[in-house]
C-alpha cells in the first residue's frame, strides 16, 4: 500500500476503509513504518506496535463484517505520555516514573479505544509537562521535522522554501510540552494525538509543527487519568492535521465522566462541522494587548491579512481591549508552581515510581528520591510553589494572584458581553526557534515568552485553537489562534475550519 494514505484526512481514510480500498491493518503498518522512519526526531517515548497491530486486526474484522464503530475505527492515534494507559508504561518524561505501568487507563484513552482507534505509542514531553520546547524530557529531546534532514516537500506552496538540514548541532525546536504529539501528527506517524494543555502546551507545538491544536473549554473533555500538573488549568488537548479530524476526535472524547467532578455534559458527541462555514454576522475581536514586543513581522502580517480576509467574508472585525493581559504571565507564574507544589507531594518513593536508597528516615528517603527522580526545572517549581504558599507569603503572592486571575477572567467576560464571539490572536510570537536561540534562555524565561498569547485562555477556562495559516521566509509554519466563550467549542472549530480553507497553508509531506 502507498504511504500516501497517511496524508489523507480521517474522513478520507475512513471512506477507503469502508470501501475496502485499504484495510485497517495496512493503515496501521504504514503508520508504524513512518514511526520508525522519524525515530531520530524522538516523537515517542514508548511505541506500542504489538498493541497497535492487535487493535488494527480487530478493526479490520469489524470492517469486513460491515460493523465499524465510527469515524475513528482503525485510525492510528498517539497519546502524550502523561495520560495513564493500562498495561503500558506512563513516565511523564521523568525518571521519577520510569518503569511505572498504571493499572487503569485515562477516560480519554478508554474512549479512544472504545471507538476503535489504534494506539501507536506514547509521545515525548517536557518532564511532567513543564516546558515549551520538549527539550527537558528524561528520555531524549524532540526535534522538529522542519529543517531536520528528513526529506519532505511542502504541498501547495507558492514558492520553493529551504528544506535541507540546518548546520551541524543546530535544529528547530518542536515546541512543548506536547511536542512529541505534534510531531507524530505532522510526520504522519499518527492521524490524531492527545496532548495536555496547561498554559499553551498543545497550541504552542501545534503552531511550531504546522498542525491543528485544540484546547477545549475546561471540563468539556474529562481529565481523569491525566497526571495532574495544575488541576485548575489542565485540559486534555487534541491535535490533528485538519480541523475536521480534530472535530471528529472531540466528538468521541467530550462528555461527563462520573470520576471527574470538573467534567460537564456535552452536546458534541455528534459534532460535524459544516462543509463551508460562513462568517457573515460573526463579530471578531482583535485584542490590542496581544501586540506584544518581540512579535515577528511575519506573524503580524499573517494576523493582519487573516483579519482582513474575515472582514471581507462578512465578519465584523473590531479592536478590543483586555487590560489585564499584561499581568497574566506573572499571575500564571505564581499559580502554576503553587498547584505543582501541592500535586508533587505524591512523589515520595513510597507506593510507586522511583525509590531512593536512603533508609534512616522518611524525610531522607523523600529528599534522595526527588533529587534523583526530578530534574532541576521540576524541583525549582516545587520550591517556588512552596515559597509562595508559606504562611507569611500566601496572602502576598497566592491570594493576590487569584485576584488577578479573576480580573483576567472578567476581561474575557466583558469582551463576550460586548457582542464579540471570537478573538483572533497569534499563537506564538515567532515561528519555531532554532535550538541555539531557544536554549539561550532558562526554562522559566522560555515558557514566559512562548506562552504569552496562550496561557490566559487556560486561566479563563475558554476554548482556544491554533490553526496553521502560512509559512515564514524560511519555510517554517505560521499559526494564529482563535478563542471563543466557554462551551462554544463547535462554533470555535467551525471558524477554525473557515480559516483552514481560506488561509490555504501548505502541508508537509514526507518523501
Amino acid at each position: 500500500m502507498s504511504m500516501g494514505v497517511l496524508g489523507g484526512s480521517v474522513r478520507e481514510v475512513g471512506a477507503k476503509l469502508k470501501q475496502g480500498a485499504v484495510t485497517a491493518i495496512e493503515v496501521c503498518e504504514a503508520a508504524l513504518q513512518r514511526q520508525a522512519a522519524v525515530e531520530p526526531l524522538r516523537p515517542f517515548i514508548t511505541p506500542t506496535q504489538d498493541r497497535a497491530r492487535q487493535a488494527a486486526a480487530q478493526a479490520h474484522q469489524r470492517y469486513k463484517e460491515g460493523r465499524p464503530l465510527g469515524a475513528l475505527d482503525g485510525i492510528p492515534v498517539a497519546v502524550k505520555d502523561n495520560f495513564c494507559t493500562k498495561g503500558i508504561p506512563t513516565t511523564c518524561g521523568s525518571k521519577m516514573l520510569q518503569g511505572y505501568t498504571p493499572p487503569y487507563s485515562a477516560t480519554v484513552v478508554e474512549r479512544l479505544e472504545a471507538a476503535g482507534a489504534v494506539l501507536v505509542g506514547k509521545t515525548n514531553l517536557d518532564e511532567f509537562g513543564m516546558g515549551s520546547g520538549t527539550i527537558d524530557s528524561a528520555f531524549g529531546t524532540s526535534k522538529n521535522v522542519y529543517r531536520s534532514g528528513i526529506e519532505y516537500e511542502l504541498e501547495g506552496a507558492e514558492k520553493r522554501y529551504p528544506v535541507s538540514a540546518l548546520e551541524e548541532g543546530d535544529w528547530v525546536v518542536a515546541g512543548g510540552s506536547s511536542g512529541g504529539s505534534a510531531l507524530s501528527v505532522a510526520t504522519g506517524a499518527s492521524f490524531l494525538a492527545l496532548g495536555s494543555d496547561t498554559g499553551g502546551s498543545v497550541r504552542n507545538p501545534s503552531s511550531y509543527c504546522g498542525v491543528v491544536g485544540l484546547k477545549p473549554s475546561y471540563g468539556v473533555v474529562p481529565r481523569w487519568g491525566l497526571v495532574s500538573l495544575v488541576n485548575s488549568m489542565d485540559v486534555p488537548g487534541l491535535l490533528g492535521r485538519r480541523v475536521d479530524d480534530v472535530a471528529a476526535l472531540l466528538g468521541v472524547l467530550a462528555g461527563r465522566d462520573k470520576r471527574d467532578a470538573t467534567s460537564v455534559d456535552s452536546d458534541l458527541t455528534s459534532l460535524r462541522l459544516p462543509e463551508e462555514p460562513q462568517l457573515a454576522g460573526v463579530v471578531v475581536g482583535v485584542p490590542k494587548e496581544y501586540h506584544q514586543p518581540g512579535t515577528s513581522v511575519e506573524v503580524v502580517e499573517a494576523w493582519t491579512k487573516l483579519a482582513d480576509m474575515m472582514e471581507n467574508a462578512g465578519a465584523e472585525v473590531r479592536e478590543v481591549s483586555m487590560p489585564h493581559t499584561e499581568h497574566s504571565i506573572i499571575c500564571y507564574s505564581i499559580l502554576n508552581p503553587c498547584e505543582v507544589a501541592s500535586n508533587f507531594t505524591r512523589y515520595t518513593g513510597v507506593g510507586y515510581g522511583l525509590r531512593g536508597s536512603a533508609s534512616h528516615s522518611m524525610e531522607a528517603l523523600y529528599a534522595v528520591t526527588r533529587q534523583a527522580g526530578l530534574n532541576q526545572v521540576v524541583r525549582g517549581r516545587v520550591l517556588a510553589g512552596n515559597y509562595f504558599l508559606l504562611r507569611e507569603n500566601r496572602r502576598k503572592y497566592y491570594e493576590q494572584a487569584l485576584r488577578v486571575r479573576r480580573l483576567i477572567w472578567r476581561d474575557f467576560q466583558e469582551v463576550w458581553q460586548s457582542g464579540v464571539s471570537l478573538l483572533l490572536t497569534p499563537t506564538t510570537l515567532t515561528p519555531a526557534l532554532r535550538y541555539s536561540d531557544f536554549s539561550s534562555l532558562d526554562n522559566r524565561s522560555q515558557t514566559a515568552a512562548q506562552d504569552i498569547c496562550t496561557q490566559a485562555a487556560n486561566m479563563a477556562g475558554v476554548g482556544a485553537v491554533s490553526v496553521p495559516v502560512g509559512l515564514s521566509s524560511e519555510g517554517l509554519p505560521l499559526a494564529l489562534q482563535l478563542m471563543a466563550p466557554w462551551g462554544h467549542d463547535a462554533a470555535l472549530l467551525a471558524a477554525a475550519k473557515w480559516m483552514e480553507q481560506h488561509a490555504c497553508c501548505p502541508r508537509l509531506r514526507l518523501l
